[in-house]
């Protein structure tokens, strides 16, 4: 006879004010929005929490606002929403969101949910990475905001407290071109071997970067950013929109490799990850500097 585990408690507030006062009830309980990461540990019976906070009921949640000159995107807006209202915005986000899974998957799958495991495959996790996002997080306590940059500490760990719940995510519009890419046994419904996204900022004369897969948790590529801003502002290429020398893409696809440290697992090595990284930065780095080139020749504009 099989043993019978006991059914988990299940809260199912229909405020934010009601969530935030459960969660502070009950810190054990693991929050539920698309239920596309828990719900696979659960049936695989590699998780079993005492408790479930369904947050789908919590309208605050499922909200697009515009607060500060940046987009306040729900921590409960799912990817199939982030495809059609934010292509323009935040195009490097709607990129991976069309990654994510299938259909089904986009339909119910959250921000919220993928920054709250906190796994270094989350696909919306570069692209914030390259924006210069930043995650609200409450509790009854109060809020805060807390750059992406620094909201994981480890592999599916995170700056979360006990009673703090991921109310929504902040991102300044695109002013540049971004492009993201990943690679898998697959074209769709994969997670990750290795992921990059690019961001360009030309009004700030920078350049934004995040990894997937290649390390314990999503990380910048600092030195690569730093270098690539630096030599488009030596050579002039931020104004003059010029072509790119071979070399400059190239180094900053070592430097984007050299700010990896993945490992070997069942779905890539670590030295399969490190090349594909760079190629994949140099690519998305060929991709945006003609988009921006193209920008320029169809309106003259200049940055």
């Amino acid at each position: 006879m099989g043993m019978t585990l006991d059914a988990p408690d299940f809260h199912v507030p229909t405020s934010w004010e009601q969530a935030l006062a459960v969660k502070a009830a009950h810190p054990e309980a693991v929050p539920v929005a698309g239920g596309t990461d828990l719900m696979v540990e659960v049936n695989f019976d590699r998780r079993r929490p005492p408790a479930l906070l369904d947050l789908t009921r919590v309208p605050e949640l499922a909200a697009v606002d515009r607060v500060d000159g940046r987009v306040r995107l729900g921590a409960g807006v799912p990817y199939a929403r982030m495809i059609t209202e934010l292509g323009s915005e935040l195009p490097g986000l709607a990129m991976a969101a069309r990654t994510v899974g299938s259909p089904q998957i986009r339909n119910r799958g959250t921000a919220g949910g993928n920054l709250g495991s906190a796994s270094p495959a989350g696909d919306c996790h570069p692209p914030l990475l390259a924006a210069g996002a930043e995650v609200e997080l409450a509790s009854v306590r109060g809020v805060r905001r807390v750059p992406v940059a620094e909201f994981f500490t480890g592999p599916k760990r995170s700056v979360l407290e006990p009673d703090e719940l991921i109310a929504a995510v902040h991102v300044a519009p695109a002013t540049g071109p971004q492009q993201f890419a990943k690679i898998g046994p697959r074209n769709a419904m994969v997670i990750a071997v290795t992921a990059f996204a690019l961001a360009l900022h030309p009004e700030q004369r920078r350049v934004g970067t995040g990894i997937g897969s290649a390390a314990p948790t999503p990380r910048r590529a600092t030195d690569a950013e730093e270098f690539l801003s630096g030599e488009l502002a030596a050579a002039g290429l931020w104004s003059s929109r010029g072509p790119l020398p071979e070399s400059l893409v190239t180094e900053f696809g070592n430097r984007v490799r050299a700010a990896a440290s993945p490992i070997d697992d069942v779905r890539g090595s670590a030295d399969y990850r490190r090349h594909v990284l760079a190629v994949l930065a140099r690519r998305t780095l060929t991709w945006a500097w003609d988009a921006h080139r193209s920008t320029e020749q169809r309106t003259g504009r200049t940055a």
